[in-house]
């Protein structure tokens, strides 16, 4: 028997009608290529990479992020703790100016004639005056220099004049060749800008 298809002309109505048989191969369809487990097994590697990748840039960006993060705070501590270390140096600074001055006011008032070594240390830097020269001291220590160096001073061409506004401990000295002010708020401030402080004598 023929298995050639009747034509349309001579087929009944429900030969035109009857549908193809799905197991009648199609020309003009090709059959599914299913991948092999080989290509599977590479697409998987593929994605598991390319998932890797993803998450290690991800992570990589993340761990930046937290890196400049810390960075920051450590940084803020570090200039923080400069900044405390700084005002501790400048508060232990002005304790340790504040004792000196305490222990200086005690040594003056203990020992008195500390001003005759004042006194010849700012001669010393004058050297003999040529014409009237005065160095003035506060009255008790006036009274302490005449007892103690008058006669040499006066020798020497040095009049001692008191000056009641001055500290004891301190001197001037006023000739037409020199002016030094040795008092003691002037050799404090001396002291206090040498070793980098502003403080200054306070009463």
């Amino acid at each position: 028997m023929s298995s050639r298809p009747t034509p349309k002309a001579q087929q009944t109505a429900y030969q035109r009608w009857e549908l193809d048989s799905f197991d009648r191969p199609n020309g003009s369809q090709q059959a599914a290529v299913l991948p092999t487990a080989a290509q599977l097994e590479r697409l998987q590697q593929q994605a598991q990479q390319e998932g890797y990748a993803a998450g290690y840039r991800e992570g990589s960006a993340r761990a930046a992020a937290e890196a400049a993060r810390l960075h920051g705070i450590a940084d803020a501590l570090m200039q923080e703790s400069l900044r405390l270390d700084q005002k501790m140096a400048e508060d232990l600074l002005g304790l340790a100016l504040a004792i000196s001055r305490q222990v200086l006011r005690q040594a003056l008032a203990l020992r008195p004639e500390l001003i005759l070594a004042v006194v010849r240390e700012v001669l010393g830097q004058t050297g003999q005056p040529q014409q009237r020269a005065l160095l003035a001291l506060h009255p008790e220590d006036a009274a302490l220099v005449r007892t103690s160096l008058g006669e040499q001073l006066a020798r020497s061409g040095w009049e001692i004049v008191e000056d009641g506004a001055m500290q004891r401990g301190g001197c001037r000295v006023r000739s037409a060749d020199s002016d030094i002010d040795a008092t003691l708020e002037r050799r404090w401030q001396r002291v206090a800008a040498a070793i980098g402080d502003e403080h200054a004598w306070i009463e």
